[in-house]
C-alpha cells in the first residue's frame, strides 16, 4: 500500500459521512465498527464517528495486563487497535475513522501523522503548542500526552482513531501506565485553559481531519447522521 500524503493525490475525495453518536459505552460502538468495516465494499462511504464514552479501559492486540495498575471498578476491553492500555470516559472527545485507505492512496503511517497533525493544528488554533512523538504516537504539549492514537486495517479498510481530552476526570489515567509509558502525565484542553465547547472542538477536529485527508466540503457541508449503522447477527 502507497504511504503518500493526502495532498499528493491527483483528484479529491468526497466528504465522508458523519455520525454524532453521543455518549455511549464502549462495546456496542466497537462491534458497530467492525461490523462495517467487515461489510464494507469499493462504493461503501467513508464514515467519522464522534463519541463520548463510558468509563472504560481498553487493551490493544499486543496490551500487557501489567500496564493495568489498579482498574478498580472501572471495565476493561481487550479490543483489536494497536498499541498498550488507555482510557476513555465522560469529557474526551473520540473520533473513529471508518475509512477506505486504498481508495484514498494511504498507508498506515500517513493516516497516523494525519491524525497527529489534525490535532496539533487544532491546538495551534488556541495558541497551543503541540508536537508528535516518533517512539510514542499521540499529541503531547510539553511532554504531556493530550491526545491517543490507535488504529486496526483490514483489507485497505481502518477503524478506530483518537482520542482528545476535552474536559474530562484525568484521575483514572493514574490507574495504568498510559500508552504502556510508566509515568506518562496526561493533560486536557481545559487544563490548558481552553474553554470552547465540545461541539466546537470536535466540529474544527473534524475540519481539520479533513482537510489532512484531502476531502472536499468539510467541515460546513460534512453530512451528519445520528444512530450507529444496523448489525446483523
Amino acid at each position: 500500500m502507497e504511504t503518500r500524503s493526502a495532498t499528493d493525490r491527483a483528484a479529491p475525495a468526497p466528504a465522508p459521512r458523519l455520525r454524532r453518536l453521543g455518549r455511549q459505552p464502549y462495546g456496542p460502538v466497537f462491534e458497530a465498527m467492525r461490523a462495517y468495516t467487515e461489510a464494507r465494499d469499493e462504493g461503501s462511504a467513508d464514515e467519522l464517528w464522534l463519541v463520548e464514552h463510558e468509563p472504560v479501559f481498553t487493551l490493544g492486540l499486543n496490551g500487557r495486563p501489567e500496564h493495568l495498575l489498579a482498574p478498580g471498578e472501572i471495565p476493561v476491553q481487550q479490543v483489536d487497535r494497536g498499541g498498550q492500555v488507555t482510557y476513555h470516559g465522560p469529557g474526551q472527545i473520540v473520533l473513529y475513522t471508518l475509512l477506505d485507505l486504498r481508495r484514498l492512496g494511504l498507508g498506515v503511517r500517513a493516516l497516523v501523522s494525519a491524525l497527529e497533525r489534525s490535532v496539533i493544528r487544532l491546538l495551534a488554533d488556541y495558541g497551543i503548542e503541540a508536537v508528535a512523538r516518533p517512539d510514542a504516537p499521540g499529541v503531547y504539549v510539553a511532554g504531556r500526552k493530550i491526545a491517543a492514537l490507535g488504529l486496526r486495517v483490514r483489507r485497505g479498510r481502518c477503524y478506530h482513531g483518537l482520542s482528545l481530552n476535552h474536559d474530562m476526570d484525568l484521575s483514572p489515567f493514574a490507574r495504568i501506565n498510559p500508552c504502556g509509558h510508566a509515568g506518562l502525565e496526561v493533560t486536557s484542553l481545559a487544563r490548558l485553559g481552553v474553554g470552547a465547547t465540545q461541539e466546537e472542538i470536535s466540529r474544527a477536529l473534524c475540519g481539520h481531519l479533513c482537510d489532512e485527508l484531502g476531502y472536499t466540503g468539510c467541515p460546513e457541508t460534512l453530512p451528519a447522521i445520528e444512530p450507529l449503522p444496523r448489525t446483523t447477527t
